[in-house]
């Protein structure tokens, strides 16, 4: 594995979503999330890391140093376990060997960080960990993603269906269909930011720089194979990285995001596709030196 990352990046990434449902609410009977106030739809940061998850488990399949450990079907606290098989540690003797080992849970959270990918990328809370008192309970990861905000405000439809599967028998005699229902969005572009904090790799994770493109290829890639019928058409359109030319960045954050912008076509009222709207717009006269702007999309 490569050294770890020496530069801070922040990205923007726009993704789209058409007939379909981006990030249902289940406080809301699954419908499109949405903030109230202003009509402009969400989608969680928990929604894309869950995708990121999933392209890398497909793409690595049992490739050491790899794993993920948030994944359907796999309880966490056996995810725990493996670090402490890996040092060879009885379970039962920790506040023994604790004690006689001021460093061992640093040497537990680095068996993590090796192991699971997602742990190096995003950080994570491991309860086994925390329940034997040991800090590195909660890992801080560098890579954070923001909620997603759709560029117009959206207009959730809910659209009646029927089907021929009926639940019981009893109804099943004396129907032949069943009514229900989904949401979509008719067409809704959305705007997620990032970071990646070259000092938490560093002191804490070491998430390097094969782990980076890897993180690029995934967010490039992240709907291209979770399609489904709830969730339509779904696709990155563009994604824009800042790297500072040092660990702690040469521009605040915002400056940067700020600078990117997308507008919809000044004769498109209601915007039904991508095309609806003009170029990713960067402005260069308000990235400062020491920064590097790539398209990576």
């Amino acid at each position: 594995m490569s050294d770890p990352i020496k530069n801070r990046y922040e990205f923007v990434v726009y993704f789209d979503v058409e007939n379909g449902n981006p990030n249902g609410d289940p406080d809301a009977g699954n419908m499109p999330r949405i903030d109230p106030e202003t009509g402009y739809g969400l989608v969680t940061d928990v929604c894309l890391k869950r995708k990121i998850r999933n392209y890398v488990e497909m793409v690595h399949e049992d490739d050491p140093g790899f794993d993920i450990y948030i994944k359907d079907g796999v309880a966490l606290n056996t995810s725990d376990r493996r670090a402490f098989d890996e040092l060879g540690i009885d379970v039962k003797e920790i506040k023994k060997l604790k004690k006689d080992d001021p460093h061992l849970d640093i040497a537990l959270r680095d068996a993590m960080c090796r192991m699971f990918y997602d742990v190096r990328t995003f950080g994570a809370v491991m309860t086994t960990f925390t329940k034997n008192n040991l800090n590195c309970g909660q890992v801080r990861g560098p890579v954070q993603l923001t909620f997603s905000r759709s560029v117009d405000p959206i207009i959730p439809q809910e659209v009646t269906i029927t089907r021929v599967a009926i639940t019981t028998e009893d109804d099943a005699q004396k129907k032949g269909t069943e009514m229900g229902r989904k949401y979509i969005v008719p067409y809704g572009l959305y705007r997620c930011e990032g970071y990646v904090s070259a000092n938490l790799a560093r002191k804490v994770t070491g998430f390097s720089e094969d782990d980076l493109e890897l993180l690029w290829d995934a967010i490039i890639n992240m709907f291209e194979h979770d399609h489904s019928a709830a969730r339509g058409k779904m696709a990155v359109r563009s994604l824009i990285v800042f790297k500072h030319d040092s660990e702690f960045g040469n521009a605040p954050s915002h400056c940067l995001f700020d600078a990117v912008s997308i507008e919809k076509n000044p004769e498109v009222e209601a915007p039904r596709s991508f095309s609806d709207y003009g170029d990713v717009e960067i402005d260069m006269d308000a990235i400062p030196s020491g920064v590097e702007v790539i398209r990576k999309l």
